[in-house]
């Protein structure tokens, strides 16, 4: 009975501290698109890889709540950084709209490998070698890590955008982009209230040892990482919207069948769906995010994919913090039916991204530039960027 008080309180303690990282990511968000937009992305991403070090060390030596909570919060300023510029530069890069969203799927694969070896790999580490081990063998990676960027990408170089991109409030009264966000944020949701509470209540259900608790994410990654290389291509063919509106739903039924698991193998077919149908909205509405800027802004992506980044922290934020809180309240089965029906009732919304109308303007100036291609608009860019000189020829080529 003592065990399961502990436990009981926990979920909140467990919960507060997993959200720290997503509260303050979402609070530095808007800071980083702004200096993207200054610098370029590839200072910026230097910077997270340093962050996201000295966090990585810091968990290593943590003895104490307080200071696991810091470092937690440290590395919510890192993976700001690393997150915007990241995707950022992705969309700057590819501008054919196929290619962006085969680059973002790849990308998204990466954050999907690591989910799938950090839960398990951290917990069997735990298990058998100790509590320090996983973070020192993640703080060697990150070393790696930075070593390439300084390798390939040459952070030294200040490469501001030619054109100055459109400010994140007039982002934010675009529906279209609003609704794309609302989609990244409840579909993601669900997974970050299970993170703190599926181990407690697999511990207090299931008698779960440490090293369960970790494995029974692991279908999850398995699947979010077929699902983003998968849909990164699928999902262009039959429509992203479609794509992001059956994964939503899926979202939704998996979350409702995770309390019918008995034992850890009951786990394997929900988590497995929830980790396929988040693939299938992330890899759909990032490159929708850059689209819409193409479509109805000015192609600078800084603000675009700090929103983004804002609505998937708020999922991984506000997710555990209120997670802990209802499982206390009214048990782990009904936070499940809660964040799986918001899930169903919100899938609909995605039909609004359809065919999103272009802004009057830039449709003028996309149709002075190809006046012979109607779908010009997926990732022209405003005339602006690239003045055209007499040996136009060239360049254009």
């Amino acid at each position: 009975p003592e065990g399961e008080e502990f436990l009981a309180k926990e979920n909140v303690r467990v919960g507060l501290m997993f959200a720290s990282k997503a509260l303050v990511q979402l609070l530095v968000n808007p800071s980083v698109g702004l200096l993207t937009n200054r610098i370029g992305y590839h200072i910026p991403m230097f910077i997270g890889f340093i962050i996201m070090f000295l966090s990585t060390v810091m968990f290593a030596f943590s003895g104490t709540y307080t200071l696991l909570f810091i470092a937690r919060a440290l590395q919510g300023i890192g993976s700001s950084f690393s997150s915007v510029a990241g995707l950022g530069m992705l969309a700057s890069v590819y501008t054919d709209d196929f290619e962006r969203g085969n680059a973002m799927g790849i990308a998204l694969g990466g954050l999907a490998l690591g989910l799938l070896i950090g839960a398990p790999f951290g917990s069997v580490m735990y298990e058998f070698v100790g509590k320090s081990s996983p973070f020192l063998v993640l703080a060697f990676l990150a070393l790696l890590d930075g070593a390439l960027q300084l390798c390939i990408l040459q952070p030294s170089k200040i490469s501001p955008e030619s054109t100055k991109g459109t400010p994140v409030v007039t982002l934010l009264r675009d529906p279209y982009i609003l609704v794309a966000a609302g989609a990244l944020c409840f579909s993601n949701m669900g997974v970050a209230m299970l993170e703190p509470t599926l181990p407690i209540w697999m511990m207090q259900t299931m008698c779960s040892p440490k090293w369960q608790l970790g494995m029974a994410f692991l279908p999850a990654s398995i699947s979010y990482l077929i699902g983003t290389n998968l849909f990164g291509i699928l999902a262009n063919k039959m429509g992203r919207w479609l794509c992001s509106l059956i994964g939503m739903a899926v979202v939704g039924i998996s979350l409702l069948c995770v309390p019918l698991a008995k034992n850890i193998y009951g786990l394997i077919g929900p988590n497995g769906g929830l980790g396929f149908a988040i693939g299938m909205v992330d890899s759909s509405m990032m490159p929708i995010m850059g689209y819409l800027v193409d479509l109805r802004h000015t192609s600078v992506y800084g603000n675009v994919y700090a929103i983004a980044d804002v609505a998937f922290c708020m999922g991984f934020a506000i997710g555990p913090s209120t997670g802990g809180a209802i499982v206390r309240a009214i048990g782990f089965p009904w936070l499940m039916t809660i964040i799986g029906v918001i899930n169903i009732a919100y899938a609909p919304l995605c039909w609004y991204l359809r065919n999103p109308p272009a802004n009057e303007e830039k449709i003028a100036i996309l149709s002075q530039e190809c006046p012979m291609q109607t779908k010009s608009y997926s990732t022209q860019k405003t005339p602006h960027d690239f003045p055209l000189a007499d040996d136009s020829d060239v360049e254009a080529e």
